[in-house]
């Protein structure tokens, strides 16, 4: 038996060392590994599964709030326009989800920052919003995706978004603002005080930095295609950037699609594109003994989730692949484009289960 022998201060322990040194302690009775002790003294060092520090929540909304993240000495930088994944410890669950990124790229602390939007019946984003405190440490990943600005920057420019989807487009203008000539950004939400950002893009407006459209849909509804002529009549000669719900977006991309203007329209979704619909039928999560009957609309990712089942997942957009599991036997239909994939058992066929839904009965190794 190895003694642990008390350890002896010189003077006034400050209480972060003091918190170090009793993850320390705790440390010295549970088995862990080398990189576990250095994880409880520096969680942010180099070389350490990528963490960052939240420093600050600051609420934008009565449902919205921007986090403040110190990431750690492995953070890569990002491009404004991108996302991160985030893993958020909620009830003793690991849960990862994706948010943009709205800080600036050139932040002398390297402080970054999301900015979260609470949905109904949303675990994470209500927990983001209304419970993740100062101090806490959450996993991250590397910065991703393609909704970024192109080089050089575009004569006219214009941002067509609602609700959380001026995220993306804030970390853009936030950046590259000085860099557009002639910039007009169209954004819906459903009431005045529910607008993010509000102060910052109501500013640049007074100033003539942007051409601020404001839609408040519970008055005037979601903003369309046959509003674009009247709102911004010179669209059609503008590179154009949209995020917000599915069917705006499905609209727009329909309207450039016509126009023959599809390689002028940059879009950003938070949900996969549904293709198509399986029939439906019923998932078993072996590892877990747990069934469910699941439609032909709903990922198996959500369906396993609201039945209690721990499962991984990424982005939910079919990107990330944090989500990939293994079909041990059935059937599963493509989301996206419809692909069936059929497994018997030994095949080894592994699955997306945030852009999969059950097309029959289907097992998979969970």
């Amino acid at each position: 038996m190895t003694a642990v022998l008390p350890l002896r201060a010189t003077g006034p322990i400050r209480p972060s060392l003091r918190s170090a040194l009793r993850r320390v302690a705790e440390a010295a009775v549970t088995p862990l590994l080398p990189d576990d002790y250095l994880d409880l003294v520096a969680p942010l060092r180099a070389g350490a599964d990528l963490r960052g520090r939240v420093v600050s929540v600051t609420p934008e909304t009565r449902d919205a709030a921007t986090v403040h993240i110190k990431p750690g000495r492995g953070w890569r930088g990002h491009v404004p326009g991108q996302y991160i994944r985030i893993g958020v410890d909620v009830d003793g669950v690991r849960n990862w989800r994706a948010y943009s990124l709205t800080s600036p790229v050139t932040a002398p602390d390297g402080i970054i920052s999301i900015t979260v939007k609470a949905i109904p019946d949303g675990k994470v984003s209500n927990h983001v919003v209304r419970a993740l405190q100062p101090g806490t440490l959450i996993h991250l990943d590397q910065a991703t995706g393609e909704f970024t600005l192109p080089s050089p920057r575009p004569a006219r420019a214009l941002f067509v978004t609602a609700g959380s989807g001026v995220t993306p487009v804030m970390g853009m203008l936030r950046n590259h603002l000085d860099e557009l000539q002639d910039v007009v950004v169209v954004h819906s939400a459903p009431t005045e005080p529910d607008v993010i950002f509000a102060a910052e893009l109501r500013a640049w407006a007074r100033d003539g930095r942007v051409r601020l459209v404001e839609r408040h849909t519970d008055l005037d509804g979601m903003v369309g295609t046959a509003d674009l002529d009247e709102l911004v009549p010179d669209w059609r000669f503008r590179e154009t950037w949209a995020c917000g719900p599915t069917g705006m977006l499905d609209a727009f991309e329909a309207a450039w699609a016509d126009a023959g203007l599809a390689d002028r329209l940059h879009t950003e979704r938070f949900r996969p594109v549904v293709i198509a619909e399986g029939e439906g039928g019923t998932v078993t999560f072996a590892g877990q003994a747990i069934t469910v009957d699941a439609d032909g609309a709903t990922p198996i990712l959500d369906a396993g989730e609201a039945a209690g089942v721990l499962m991984p997942s990424g982005c939910r957009m079919g990107i990330c692949f944090g989500c990939v599991v293994p079909l041990k036997e059935g059937a599963v239909r493509d989301l996206r484009n419809g692909d069936l994939t059929i497994a018997a058992k030994g095949d080894g066929i592994r699955i997306q289960t945030c852009v999969s839904a059950a097309a029959g009965h289907c097992e998979i190794d969970l």
